[in-house]
Formats: structure tokens, sequence, C-alpha cells
């Protein structure tokens, strides 16, 4: 009888094993893997078996990388900065460096009961000034190329944070942290020029081997768009509205004009009897975020009274307002196309504006537009000079026929927009600027770096646009870097994707405090290889970390230009109803109690068990007892069967080498739940086996205890040493098959007439055709009555007899 098996001796044996002798370990000799999970913020109470799953397939692979023979790379840290751990710590009344010091040291308890082989020496924090100098320095190096500069402008605003937010950071019109409706609010803000890089920020998705929705994100996000820019003059004026269109074909089409709200012409435009209603206008649009405006279903605008002209014919076109065009995208002003755009028609018929057709399908107009035509193809009518051309070939060509005549040019426009940089918060790094009336903006001097955040008492937001900082007079007022001259410092601080942008590469060099990371170790350890995330960060923290990796790779400071070579996108772990677990919504698993009654490995297996990973699937806990039967029937196989003398037969090969390149290819393909279900399958046939051979050999007993490992490390690991080894299971090489092992002796073949089978028959499976034939017709000898006129073998699946 076998000793029964207990999770906890087990689990927590080997966890203080590996504290003294680290399974991980750089021999100098292996190649490198970095495979690294997207850092936690430590904003909350803990974690949840949603972020359990994340972690779990990340040392799967870890570890399996490791059985082929590679040094890991696998590091975890803390995204302790910015809105989540403020909001947090306001939540509970405590001074953020304080909850987020708590947070991180329950969520790291948490973390090694997963029993990653995170590699803690390389532990970061973006809120230690040892990290955060290297933020800052990344910054004034922007600065001193251009890339950092300011600009007032209309920036979204959320009330509840009492700061601005990036668009990135507004979802379906709210704050995407605490669900406040945003609104827009005028303010002075640091700015980074990411539109710098939109060209190669588009063109560099071709090298990644990343999910394809994901660069599809970033594609449209970035949103390169080719057309022209083309002068409208404002009829009565010497003023000119100039209009981004990527249809210059359809300008004779053009029967209005709308403008953004905060467009600079805007209220100028308004006559006597427009004023009000355009002040109006003007106003409750400054109330709403730009996501709102570009979502509203209906279409709302005020006409000003004024016209523009068409620059191709002079005929006048009346210029409108309207929220659903904004100012910092192209111009801030569209011409009208109603007859070929869905848009511009359905606020043509609402506001009973003409609608003219210049596209045509087989050159014929259309007598009453119920709809836009919007068909690419068709031959030009009601166009001048332009009429009978194909507006797919006048599409390419009208760009340069408009910088021809003068009223316009040839351009290209992206939806992507500089990053909002600074947030009006207290909980962030400090922007190492220094305002001198005499120098103007001066960088603090890199030898002056870190610029500590001061302690504060209060630091709440104070709603008027300025950080808490600004309220501290020791510390904003200074001297110039520069001249010496009495200056204040910046009293804004950096947003919390800051420290995320880059804190990848400072894990392969998180002591070094002379370089953001050594030359030395950046060639030795980076990039990163493979990345292990949520797909929510798929234009945020992924666009700003290829961003900043291009400037850095710019200046020399690394040689490599993409962060992250593959990427996964795991799911999402929900509550009931597939709703997001949530404190508020009182639907959160925590791992804990799971891991004391079922232990680590049990919840290991069943995080990948509940489905594929890159699909979200609902939480529950019922299906871990599945799991648990499964590691108790393992243990209790294995611990059964180990010492037995027993000779390995062809079958016992065979089962062997079948799972060996079943369990290999699943996991190759991120099938990791099919992988789960794989394991039970051959523990069954295993067990079959040991029932009728009396026994299974030790080593289709080993094998299977090394592809185990990277998911059950602790169990692998006991069972390894009760198989007669002294060094790690991890020490091994993942297991090799062997085809030629895998194949059948023999297969079952149905034996059929006419297509109806008589009988199943078992054949030799590299038999011949003849062979086989033979084989078949003995078998149904007595049935074969009439004339066979036609003979039919599909190997090793079927023998048909035809017969009349």
């Amino acid at each position: 009888m076998s000793v029964p098996y207990n999770h906890k001796a087990i689990e927590s044996k080997w966890r203080k094993h590996w504290e003294e002798k680290p399974v991980n370990v750089n021999d100098g000799k292996k190649p490198k893997y970095y495979c690294l999970d997207m850092f936690p913020y430590p904003s909350g109470n803990g974690l949840h078996v949603g972020h359990w799953r994340g972690y779990v397939i990340s040392d799967v692979w870890s570890r399996y990388k490791m059985l082929q023979g590679y040094y890991l790379i696998h590091p975890m840290g803390w995204d302790a900065f910015g809105l989540p751990a403020e909001n947090y710590a306001i939540k509970t009344g405590q001074h953020p460096a304080i909850s987020t010091k708590q947070n991180v040291d329950n969520i790291k308890r948490q973390i090694n009961e997963i029993a990653s082989i995170y590699d803690w020496d390389m532990e970061v924090n973006t809120t230690d000034p040892d990290f955060y100098k290297w933020t800052q320095w990344i910054f004034v190096k922007m600065f001193k190329e251009g890339l950092a500069y300011e600009k007032e402008f209309p920036i979204n605003w959320c009330p509840s944070c009492k700061t601005g937010l990036a668009n990135e950071e507004v979802t379906n019109g709210v704050c995407e942290r605490c669900g406040t409706a945003v609104t827009k609010k005028n303010l002075r803000q640091w700015m980074l020029r990411i539109t710098k890089y939109a060209d190669r920020l588009l063109a560099d998705l071709d090298k990644l081997d990343w999910p394809e929705k994901v660069k599809k994100m970033q594609s449209d996000w970035i949103g390169k768009s080719y057309g022209a820019e083309v002068e409208f003059p404002v009829e009565g004026t010497d003023e000119k509205i100039t209009v981004y269109t990527t249809r210059p074909d359809t300008l004779y089409g053009a029967t209005f004009m709308v403008l953004a709200p905060e467009h600079a012409l805007a209220a100028g435009l308004a006559t006597e009897e427009t004023k009000e209603a355009v002040e109006k206008y003007i106003y409750d649009s400054s109330m709403k975020s730009n996501v709102d405006r570009l979502q509203d279903k209906e279409k709302t605008g005020v006409f000003t009274g004024s016209y523009a002209l068409n620059p191709l014919n002079g005929a006048k076109v009346p210029i409108w307002l309207s929220d659903y065009v904004l100012a910092d995208y192209g111009t801030g002003a569209i011409m009208c196309v109603p007859a070929h755009d869905d848009r511009d028609f359905e606020f043509a018929t609402k506001f009973n504006i003409p609608i003219i057709q210049v596209i045509a399908k087989d050159g014929k107009e259309i007598e009453h537009m119920a709809e836009a035509y919007t068909e690419a193809a068709g031959t030009m009518i009601n166009s001048g000079e332009w009429n009978g051309m194909e507006s797919s070939v006048l599409k390419k060509e009208a760009p340069m026929m408009i910088e021809e005549r003068g009223i316009g040019r040839k351009t290209v426009n992206y939806k992507l927009r500089d990053w909002v940089f600074s947030r009006q918060r207290y909980w962030g790094e400090p922007i190492p600027i220094v305002h001198c009336p005499k120098c103007g903006n001066v960088p603090v001097p890199e030898e002056d770096l870190p610029l500590r955040l001061p302690d504060v008492e209060s630091y709440e937001p104070t709603g008027t646009g300025e950080s808490p900082l600004a309220a501290i007079g020791d510390w904003v007022n200074c001297k110039c870097p520069v001249c010496g001259a009495d200056a204040k410092r910046e009293t804004n601080t950096m947003p919390q994707w800051a420290g995320s942008s880059w804190y990848f590469l400072r894990y392969v060099d998180s002591h070094n405090d002379k370089e953001l990371v050594s030359k030395e170790k950046a060639d030795k350890y980076l990039p990163v290889d493979m990345y292990i995330g949520g797909v929510e960060h798929a234009v945020l923290h992924l666009l700003y970390s290829r961003f900043y990796t291009k400037f850095l790779y710019d200046i020399g400071a690394v040689d490599f230009d993409e962060p992250f070579q593959k990427l996964f996108n795991q799911g999402m772990i929900t509550g009931k109803n597939g709703i997001k677990m949530s404190k508020s919504k009182g639907n959160v698993v925590s791992p804990d109690d799971l891991v004391r009654d079922y232990g680590c490995d049990s919840l290991r297996m069943y995080e990948l068990f509940v489905g594929p990973p890159e699909l979200d699937a609902e939480w529950d806990d019922r299906g871990i007892d599945g799991v648990y039967r499964f590691i108790t029937r393992f243990w209790k196989l294995v611990t059964e069967n180990k010492d037995k003398d027993v000779k390995p037969t062809k079958e016992m090969l065979k089962v062997r080498h079948t799972m060996v390149h079943t369990i290999t290819q699943r996991l190759e393909s991120f099938s990791l739940n099919t992988v789960v279900s794989g394991f039970m399958e051959f523990n069954n046939k295993m067990i079959e086996l040991a029932k009728r051979e009396g026994g299974i050999d030790k080593e289709t007993l080993e094998t299977a205890v090394i592809l185990l490992a990277p998911f059950t490390p602790h169990l692998s690991e006991e069972l390894w040493e009760q198989l007669g080894h002294t060094e790690s299971v991890f020490k091994n090489e993942w297991p090799k098959y062997d085809t030629e092992a895998m194949k059948d002796d023999e297969v079952q073949v149905p034996v059929q007439i006419n297509g109806k089978t008589k009988v199943v028959i078992s054949i030799p499976a590299e038999c011949s055709k003849e062979e086989a034939l033979a084989s078949g017709k003995a078998a149904i000898a007595d049935k074969l009555t009439g004339t066979v006129v036609k003979e039919i073998y599909v190997p090793k699946k079927i023998l048909n007899f035809v017969m009349k």
C-alpha cells in the first residue's frame, strides 16, 4: 500500500528545499530565455484566481523552457505608482506609501504560493527612487531630444480622480480607473511626441510574433491614412479653412463642411442670428469626452450662418459645427460628401442639406438616394473635368491634381495623438523640470537624479488643476540649475505608465546605479522572448513600451528596437454569468482557501483546465475536485509501481512515446487545457496497463513525472525523489519521442459488403493492400455469395467489397 497523497506536507517540504537550492541557476553555459509577466498594481487586497491564471501560464512555460536547457530570466516586480495605488490609499485612509507596501507584502506572499520560479534578486518597484531615477533619466533624454514638451489645450478630465487622462485611459466615455464620466478641461500639460514614431510603430508590427488582433488594434489606433489637405476660402473674408480628406476625388460632391466646436474659427464664424446658438453648442460640447462624441448615435450640430467656397467650382458650402469632429484629429475641419458617406448622409438628411452624387455605378445616377453610395468602384459624374474617370484611379491622382492647382496638398494623417504625460496627482514620479524665468524650462541635471518625491501628510488631489506638490513651498522653490536664479519645480507628476513602459529592461540589471542597464547584460539577456498578460493593454502599455524601446535604441541605450518578441494574451477569469471579478460586485474568489484545501499543484492545473487559455472562462470551484482526483490517482500509480521490476512492453513504449508527443505538441501550441485533459487520458491508460501487466516500467513513470513537472512542481519533485533520484526533477531534459514506437502493430478494420459492415478484423498495421484484402475475404468468405466487382482498401481504415 502506498502512503496517501498529502499536499500540505509535500508542498511545504519542497518550498523550503527550493529556497535553499534554487532550481533555476545561471551556470553561464546555458542560453537564456526571458519569460515575463505583466507586473501587478499593488492597489487592492491581493490576488484572486483570475490573476493566478496568467502567472501559472508563464510559470508553466518557464519551467518547460528550463527543461529544454535554458537559463530562465523570470522576474517579478511592482507597478506601484499612479492612480490605482493612490485611489486605493484615499479609499482606505492610508498614505499611499504605507498601503502600497502592505499590498506588495500580501501579494508577494500569494505569488510565492503559486510556486513560480521568480528570481526575487531581480525585483523592482516603480516607487523606489533607485528605479525611478532612470524613469526620470529617460524623460530628461526625451526633453533634450525634443520629444517632451509643454502645451496648454483641452484634455480629458476625470472629476472623481481629479486629474487629466490620456485618450487611451478613457473607455466608453468614462475613466477606466473609477468609471466616472469624463469631461474636458483646459490645462497646461507635459506631452510626449509619440507621433514622431508613428510610422515605425506601424511598420514594425510585421516583425512581431503577436496575436493578429493585438497588431490590428495597434494599427487601427495609429490610424495611418493617405489623402489631401484642401483649402476652402471663407466667403466675404480673407480666412481659409483647411480640411483633411481621404477622398479628394469627391470634392465636387462636398455640399457642406463641419468644424469641431473647439476650432479656432468656430465662434468667429457665427452671425448675429446664430451667435447665441453657436456659443451654447460650443459650451455643451466642451462638457463631453472625445469618446462620447464619437460614439453618440444621433448626430447634433449648429449652422454658423457663414459659407465657404468650393475651391474647384466656387459653389457656396454652408459651415456647420458638430461635436463628432475632433479638434485634434486632422485639421479639426472636414468637408462633407453626403452622397458617399453614411455619417454625412445622415447629417444632411437630418438638416435638409443638398446631396450631390459624384460617383455612379456604370455611370448611372440614382434618382432618389435612400442611402449613401459607399462602394469604392464607379464612374465620376457631376464633377466637371473629372467626369468619366474611374473613381479608383482618380482617388490616387486627385491629391496631386489639387496640389498642382494650388488649392491644397497631398498628405498623410494619423489618428495617433501625442501622449498626455502629466498628472495632477501626488503619487507619481516627479517630472524633473525646473521653470526658470530667465532660462525657461530646464531639466534637472542627470547627476542630481533622482528628484525624490517629497513626504507629505496631505496627498489628496486638489481639483484645481494643480498637483498637491504645488502647495509644498520648500520643495517647489529652488534655484535654476543653469543660471542660479530663483525658480520653481514642475509640480505635475508622471502617469502610472511611465515606469511600466521600460521596467522589463531594468530586471536584468536591477542593482546597477551607474546606468539604466549595462551593455553586457542587455546583450546577454534582452529583449523579452515571451510576454504574457491581458489583451486590455494592447494600445496602452504595449504601445508605450514599444515607443520607449525605440527611443532608447535611437540614443544607443539598447541595441534592439522592439521589446517583446512573442506575446500571449490570456483570457479573463470571470464570476458567474461572465461578470468581471471585483470586490464591489462581491464575486472575487481568493486562491488562499483553495490552496489550503486542495494544494497549489491542484489549483495550478485547474487554472489551466477551465478553458482555452486565450479565452475568458467562468470560474466554478467544483471543477477543482476532478483535478485533485487526477493528482491523487497519479500519485497512487507511481508510488505503487515505483519499486516493481517491470520490463517495458510494446504497449508501454507506445503509451510513453505517444504521451510525450501529445503533451509536447499541445504545450507548444499553448493548448494548455487540452494538455491537462491529455494527462488525465494517459494516466487512465497507464493505470489500465499496470493492472493488465502487473505493473508499469520505471522509465515510463519517470517520463510522466518529468512531463508533469512544469504543471505540478511539488508533486513531481516528491515523486522524482521516491523514484530514487537525488537531484531535482528540473535537472532533466524534456523527454523526446520516437515516432516508430508510437505506431500500432495491429489495427482494427471494419470489413464491409456494399458499404455495410459485416465484421471487424485485426490486421498488421503495415500490411500490403493484397494482404489486407486476403484477410478481409477470408473473414467474410461465407457471405461472398455473388460476384465481387470492386475491392476497396483505405489503409488502416476500411475494407469494402462491392458485389452484384
